[in-house]
């Protein structure tokens, strides 16, 4: 079982609390009535499925019921950072690619997830990604 950091209550709760929903960061189109049926099928449908870093759309549902994002590692299932709607990311597949440790890394060790990931989780994070 996972242990996820919510942004807004600022602890670790188990998983069953938060549900995903979704690809963060998706830009609705500025004037939908001008889309096409192409264009706005491709805005509600079309979502990324990355093999490496992606950012996930979760909400608290059973704790404080709020919207946050997730860094994610698809291939090893470790939350690398959460963090507040509005909020841009710190940690990015060009920044670990570059060699680049942002702060309050969460990385999974033996189920667990953890506030401050050692050099070690992110260069197996990074192993991954090879």
């Amino acid at each position: 079982m996972f242990h996820i950091y919510c942004p807004y209550c600022e602890e670790h709760r188990e998983e069953e609390e938060f549900h995903p929903k979704g690809q963060a960061h998706i830009a609705r189109p500025a004037d939908p009535d001008a889309c096409s049926d192409a264009e706005w099928g491709d805005y509600l449908f079309f979502r990324d499925n990355p093999r490496g870093i992606h950012h996930e759309l979760w909400v608290h549902a059973v704790g404080c019921r709020k919207f946050f994002n997730i860094t994610r590692h698809t291939v090893t299932y470790a939350i690398l950072e959460t963090y507040r709607m509005g909020e841009q990311p710190t940690i990015t597949a060009e920044s670990l690619a570059s060699g680049e440790k942002a702060g309050n890394v969460q990385a999974a060790s033996g189920g667990q997830q953890t506030v401050g990931a050692s050099d070690a989780a992110v260069a197996s994070v990074k192993g991954a990604q090879a």
